[in-house]
């Protein structure tokens, strides 16, 4: 970090809390995110998977991101409160092939309007559709999906943490609407290509760009 960074204080922190149906693919999107990895063996998460990463928003504001992956299975879970609890961001994330795991989301959004009812903040929702890969094998139509963002005023977003189509784009959105920043066009089309240009290889190559990560972002992860 250099001096000048240094002088506009610490990082701004955002906790952000990843909901939603088991095998809707939140735990490979989180770790597309934070490691820009795509995980082939898939391994349901039990309890919670918790990473770190950093950001750099306009204006040279530096942002670290608390994503806090919750298991599927956990909605009625004694923990489930306190994980969403204090959250400034929850992403309802269901797979586009899954009709099921889309109706779904009313359940886990009920889960979040319960445990903040008595907050003076709300946390920003975004509606997520993972597995835009499987485009030919969708299931949930893009107007039911904008329907239900209109009727509760969430954000839109598509994704695919398998390729890492729009990924880090779906993240930033995410972080700058919290904070009340304005993305320009130029800086979201950068945003996507580059998660573009370094990860729709990376299963087949993992070596040669096991090293092609985004030099503003710091990664850590605990189990």
């Amino acid at each position: 970090m250099s001096d000048s960074e240094e002088e506009e204080g610490p990082d701004r922190q955002l906790k952000l809390v990843v909901l939603g149906d088991g095998t809707t693919g939140k735990t490979s999107l989180a770790t597309r995110f934070a490691q820009e990895t795509f995980g082939k063996q898939y391994k349901q998460t039990m309890g919670l998977d918790f990473f770190l990463k950093r950001i750099i928003l306009p204006g040279n504001l530096n942002v670290t991101l608390q994503v806090w992956d919750v298991g599927g299975q956990t909605i009625g879970g004694k923990m489930l409160d306190k994980y969403i609890y204090g959250a400034q961001g929850i992403l309802l994330v269901y797979d586009i092939t899954n009709g099921q795991s889309f109706e779904n989301l009313e359940d886990w959004y009920n889960v979040v309007k319960k445990v903040n009812e008595d907050s003076e903040t709300q946390p920003l929702v975004a509606l997520v559709g993972n597995k835009v890969d499987l485009e030919h094998m969708r299931t949930v139509k893009v107007d039911k999906h904008q329907r239900f963002c209109q009727e509760n005023n969430f954000s839109s977003h598509f994704v695919s943490a398998k390729t890492g189509d729009s990924v880090f784009l779906c993240f930033q959105r995410i972080a700058a609407d919290i904070l009340g920043i304005k993305l320009n066009k130029a800086e979201l089309e950068q945003s996507q290509h580059v998660v573009r240009a370094e990860l729709v290889k990376y299963p087949e190559e993992d070596n040669q760009h096991h090293n092609t990560s985004n030099c503003q972002s710091k990664v850590c992860s605990m189990q």
